[in-house]
């Protein structure tokens, strides 16, 4: 390979990012003796966690905290970890497997270049013969662009940014989206005695537990074990379009020792619920006019698909547990709440948009993305000799970017990166 009169360093592997997927890619690439090094963005490590809010928890158990070279050992293995705990436990793992990270490091620009890849960095350049790509799927927090047309009197913070309800302004306050950040950003609001406005998109509903287990557990045997027994429901192959990588995890919470949120239970604590958000027009909201459809619809998700999948592999697998658990009577309706709100009636101060994240490669100069800004792969490896990545939802199975098993994936592009 040959040096840029820039004196660009030469080595053999770059990896983007210092998050749980670069974290454990680069534990493989150590025991494979690839010369490496982690270009982290960010002063610190701690990954995305650091961007939760004050009272947030891991959704997964404790159990599922399965990095190569360190699972969690504590004496508390179905409860949940605060936010600064998660992120002691990446820094520690960091340490332990002596990760070589360079912090402060904002990639801008990566390239193809005789042979290799050529990577542009706030902090010079670097001449690289593999790159992994491992900064997440958390980059680009998504915000509809009709938002620019909301008051300029009200504040608006996307769930990226949103700490604590201290940050708020007093009067009641938006909070658009139902996944998991909306739904516990939510819960966060009505602690502190805030009135709470709730746009409900399509996220499906799930129990925390569910025949004996943490509903995760099931989940995770499902997508590590599930083909052995011809349950492959939550492998990439079975995705019905290249969207589905990109649907909403089930609305579940961490917090209070890991509950399930549902929405009625939210109604009945006094949030005013309302359809899909659609638009904004001089200080008034538009959202479908279809909640209680709605509703329904987020309740029967889990039975139609999830419940059906668990218990054909726990079938298949002869694993003895107790039946389902009976299905929360349906015993609250939504006042109809029509499909307008006018924020200065109803003394709206600020809105929270807790509508997920978009993938962010603007520093790839190279034609290996789909419409959907995905790399195109197989198994994490690219169609471009050299690139790879990891840590992106669906890259193999439904639980490839989460702690549990975004190792497996990283050992894969490990293994292959080495053998080039």
């Amino acid at each position: 390979m040959t040096t840029s009169p820039a004196a660009a360093r030469e080595i053999d592997a770059l990896v983007i990012g210092s998050g749980q997927a670069g974290l454990a890619t680069s534990y493989w690439l150590s025991r494979a003796g690839v010369d490496h090094l982690l270009l982290e963005q960010r002063a610190q490590l701690g990954g995305a966690w650091q961007d939760r809010w004050d009272s947030f928890y891991l959704n997964t158990p404790n159990f599922a905290f399965l990095l190569p070279g360190m699972t969690y050992d504590g004496p508390e293995p179905d409860a949940f970890l605060p936010r600064d705990e998660v992120i002691e436990l990446f820094r520690e793992y960091a340490r332990r497997i002596d990760a070589p990270v360079q912090l402060g490091t904002e990639v801008t620009r990566v390239a193809r270049a005789d042979g290799g890849f050529a990577i542009e960095t706030n902090g010079g350049s670097w001449l690289a013969r593999n790159v992994v790509l491992a900064n997440g799927a958390y980059q680009r927090p998504r915000v509809p662009p009709s938002a620019a047309n909301i008051p300029a009197h009200i504040i608006q913070l996307h769930s990226h940014d949103y700490r604590n309800p201290a940050q708020l302004p007093d009067g009641a306050v938006l909070v658009v989206g139902t996944g998991q950040s909306g739904g516990q950003i939510t819960e966060d609001l009505l602690a502190a005695g805030r009135e709470v406005h709730l746009s409900v998109s399509a996220c499906p509903e799930a129990p925390r537990r569910y025949r004996g287990q943490d509903t995760f557990y099931w989940l995770l045997e499902v997508n590590l074990h599930g083909p052995d027994y011809g349950i492959n429901g939550l492998q990439l192959a079975q995705l019905p379009s290249h969207a589905a990588r990109f649907m909403c995890n089930p609305l579940v919470s961490g917090n209070d020792g890991g509950h399930s949120i549902r929405l009625r239970d939210l109604g009945r604590q006094g949030v005013q619920l309302h359809g899909h958000y659609e638009g904004t027009d001089d200080g008034v909201i538009t959202f479908s006019d279809d909640l209680a459809a709605r509703i329904a619809l987020t309740e029967s998700a889990f039975g139609q698909r999830m419940q059906v999948m668990l218990d054909a592999y726990i079938a298949a697998a002869g694993i003895k547990a107790p039946g389902a658990e009976p299905v929360p009577a349906v015993d609250w309706q939504p006042s109809s709440s029509g499909a307008r709100l006018d924020l200065g009636a109803e003394g709206i101060t600020s809105i929270i948009w807790s509508t997920g994240y978009g993938l962010d490669f603007g520093f790839l100069d190279i034609a290996v993305l789909d419409e959907w800004n995905y790399p195109r792969h197989s198994r994490g490896v690219t169609e471009v000799p050299g690139l790879y990545a990891v840590g992106l939802p669906w890259l193999t199975k439904h639980a490839s970017s989460t702690v549990a098993a975004v190792g497996m994936d990283a050992e894969y592009v490990a293994a292959h990166l080495a053998a080039r």
